[in-house]
This record gives structure tokens, sequence and C-alpha cells, in this order.
């Protein structure tokens, strides 16, 4: 019943505007149909890969995503030493240059999916 009660909502803000509601209009604001035909889009079909394989294909499709990922290991990994080290400076600018890299990463992911998408509709 939501959509008679966005009917009836519609004919209210029409009365407060001081718009007269016919009875057709009323009649064709009531009305509903059926909704239209859902049509399931179909789902790519890949064979059994294993993790390996799926990795190498993911990785092909967006070769961004794994590149970021890995800048972020090691900037993460290089703050780490230096805080381990004691240099604070440095381990406070690699923690910042490690979300940097992060948000290079997620850009990518945006991305590929956006890529991913256009051919989908193509």
């Amino acid at each position: 019943m939501p959509c008679a009660g966005r009917a009836r909502r519609f004919l209210a803000t029409a009365a407060e505007e001081g718009c007269e509601s016919s009875p057709s209009l009323r009649s064709a604001a009531m009305e509903t149909g059926p909704p239209p035909p859902l049509e399931p889009v179909p789902l790519p079909v890949f064979a059994e890969e294993g993790f390996g394989d799926k990795f190498l294909r993911k990785t092909r499709e967006n070769p961004l995503v794994p590149l970021g990922c890995l800048c972020t290991l090691g900037v993460l990994t290089y703050g780490l030493i230096s805080f381990k080290r004691g240099n604070t400076r440095r381990s406070q600018l690699m923690m910042r240059a490690r979300i940097l890299a992060q948000g290079f990463t997620f850009a990518a992911l945006l991305g590929g999916m956006v890529v991913t998408a256009m051919k989908s509709r193509q």
C-alpha cells in the first residue's frame, strides 16, 4: 500500500496548495497497475578456479589494486621499523604516506569497479 499512501499525500498536498482535484485526477492517482516485469541479469560464469587462479584473473582485470596494497604494506612496514628504532619524525611521515597509499588503493578499486560496470553495459 505504499503507492496508495503516496497518492493520498499527493492529493493532500494539492488540496493544501489550492489546486482543485478532479475525479479523473483522483482515480488516475489511485490506480496502480502490476509492477513491471523484472528480468534477471545473468551472472558471469567462471570455471571452478582456485585461489591462485582467481587472484591472477582479478590482478589482470585491475592491476592497480594489488600495486596499491603492496605500496601500503611497504610504507606501513617501513613506518613501524622507524617507530621501533625511535625515529619518530620518519615514523609519522610514513604513517601519513600510508594514508595516501590507502587512498590510492581505494581510488583504484573504485576506478576498476566503474570500468567493469562500463564494460558490462556494452
